[in-house]
């Protein structure tokens, strides 16, 4: 629409959107004495950052960084990023990217409320060139007590188990994820020129002689019209749960599936579309393994220490110590050439950490509930034998017979030889070191439900390196901006390392803020 209305509100920065990205972008536009207001869709503050365990940033060669003494170089971390992404994204974005992480921090650290710590965790392609294994690239919000701002208890989003499960959040600290959205609130707040709001959807964007001047916002129904003097920043999230748009751009999977919060439907997306704005990835997502729970939905899991996963045929088809977006891509590409169907299976075995017959899996975003509802829900089943297994999973006794023979020969040489399972570095992060190659031998013998999940879509906007939205002409859209999973992101089809969706996310946002400062 055009600038042809009454203003209900003025502002210089408005954001959409509060998880990282969007908290970043307000408490910069409010640190830079800019006025700004931070909608937020949803009853709750912190989008999918607040989900995340460990809420981390891969920021490579920060200060947190360089005071443990990490020996890591920009042009390395750079050589790395590059390597894994390819030519799929523009290299400047790359770069922009990798380079911004560590000024980010430096600015961030002045300020007495923003803390962070290590939180070493191994890149995600380990065989490339200038991987870092020790896990130094990769840093996290400082936990904060709940005690230092109470008041943000019942208004930050998460855990997940909270909003599945129906668990209370934590009485004492914010930590991961929660941990920096509560952080960034409480450090924004302190500036009278900053406010932000619950329920208040971005639904349009207002447009005059080309450039975005404003949006409507709406909050139970009703519509307001907002002007921006500086720009408008989407950090609205993903599309994760419109499953119209998921099949409209061809991303595999449900909703039901996603670790996004209900509100990421696309609708930063769509009033962005609305006005010109070019788009690019729309067919992906951050994916992942999903452990199927008695309610139908499959949830993120890693951190696999034991069992194999089968396809159709009762063959292994993957290494699942892999990274879990690797993983995910693996079993979605094996559902392509119609050797998988969904869904598939775990197979195990009833000593170590398979005991009782509970799957090993370390971590799963959605806790496990009462081992006997997956059984009733047929998503655990258990047999005496592989064969008698084979026929509960609908799969050839024999085929799977061989296939646990053959993994358990892997297991006593130490090496797998069909899928490399513990070559690197992240493969070994949860097992002490060790290959993580445990035998299938001891039954009862036992096989799990998996689905595939995602972490959110993460296909969005096209944006030049100072986050300004494209059009389809490749022309800047003054006055729009975008970050985050609204963003097309940079590493595009690959995952580099745990932290690149609220690393990017914060970095763009806070670029966006300090270009719409100049102009």
């Amino acid at each position: 629409m055009r600038e042809d209305r009454e203003w209900d509100e003025t502002t210089d920065v408005l954001v959409a959107g509060s998880g990282a990205g969007g908290v970043t972008g307000a408490y910069t536009a409010a640190r830079e004495g800019l006025d700004v207001i931070l909608v937020e869709a949803t009853d709750k503050f912190g989008g999918t950052t607040a989900y995340s365990g460990g809420g981390g940033m891969w920021f490579p060669c920060n200060p947190v960084l360089l005071r443990a003494g990490t020996d890591d170089s920009i042009d390395d971390a750079l050589e790395y990023y590059t390597a894994v992404v390819g030519d799929r994204t523009p290299r400047a974005l790359q770069e922009t990217y990798v380079r911004s992480g560590a000024p980010l921090i430096e600015y961030l650290e002045s300020d007495d409320q923003l803390k962070f710590t290590l939180l070493p965790w191994p890149d995600y392609f380990g065989k490339a060139p200038k991987a870092r294994a020790d896990g130094m690239r990769h840093i996290a919000a400082k936990p904060l007590k709940v005690a230092a701002a109470p008041d943000l208890r019942d208004l930050v989003r998460g855990p997940l188990d909270t909003d599945r499960l129906g668990t209370p959040p934590p009485e004492d600290y914010f930590v991961g994820g929660r941990a920096l959205i509560a952080r960034f609130l409480a450090a924004t707040r302190r500036y009278p020129h900053a406010s932000a709001r619950l329920n208040t959807a971005l639904v349009e964007l207002v447009v005059d002689d080309g450039a975005v001047v404003g949006a409507i916002v709406e909050t139970d129904g009703q519509r307001r019209a907002i002007r921006a003097r500086r720009g408008v920043l989407l950090a609205a999230g993903g599309f994760e749960h419109n499953d119209d748009l998921r099949a409209k751009f061809g991303v595999p999977g449900r909703s039901r599936d996603t670790m996004g919060p209900w509100g990421n439907r696309g609708l930063a997306h769509l009033a962005a579309m609305a006005v010109g704005a070019d788009t690019d990835l729309m067919d992906q997502a951050w994916w992942s393994p999903g452990l199927t729970h008695p309610d139908g939905a499959s949830a993120f899991a890693l951190w696999f220490t034991g069992g194999i996963f089968v396809d159709d045929h009762g063959r292994r088809f993957v290494n699942e110590s892999a990274a879990y977006d690797r993983l995910g891509r693996a079993v979605l590409a094996a559902v392509d050439d119609g050797t998988v169907t969904l869904p598939f299976w775990m197979v195990y075995d009833d000593g170590g950490d398979g005991a009782g017959g509970i799957p090993p899996v370390k971590a799963t975003n959605v806790s496990m509930v009462e081992p006997d509802k997956y059984v009733a829900a047929g998503l655990w089943r258990t047999a005496e034998t592989l064969e008698e297994l084979a026929v509960e999973i609908g799969v050839p006794p024999r085929n799977l017979v061989e296939t646990v023979a053959r993994f358990n020969d892997f297991v006593r040489r130490g090496v797998d030889e069909d899928f490399g399972r513990g070559d690197e570095p992240y493969d070994r992060a949860f097992s002490g070191g060790a290959p993580p190659l445990y035998p299938i031998e001891r039954g009862p013998f036992h096989a799990a439900a998996f689905g595939v999940s995602d972490l959110g879509t993460k296909g969005g906007l096209r944006t030049d390196t100072a986050a300004r939205v494209l059009d389809t002409a490749d022309t800047v859209i003054t006055g729009l901006y975008a970050a985050g999973n609204t963003m097309a992101a940079p590493s595009g089809t690959a995952y580099p390392g745990g932290g690149n969706p609220i690393g990017t996310s914060m970095v763009f946002s806070h670029l966006a803020v300090l270009d719409m400062k100049r102009e």
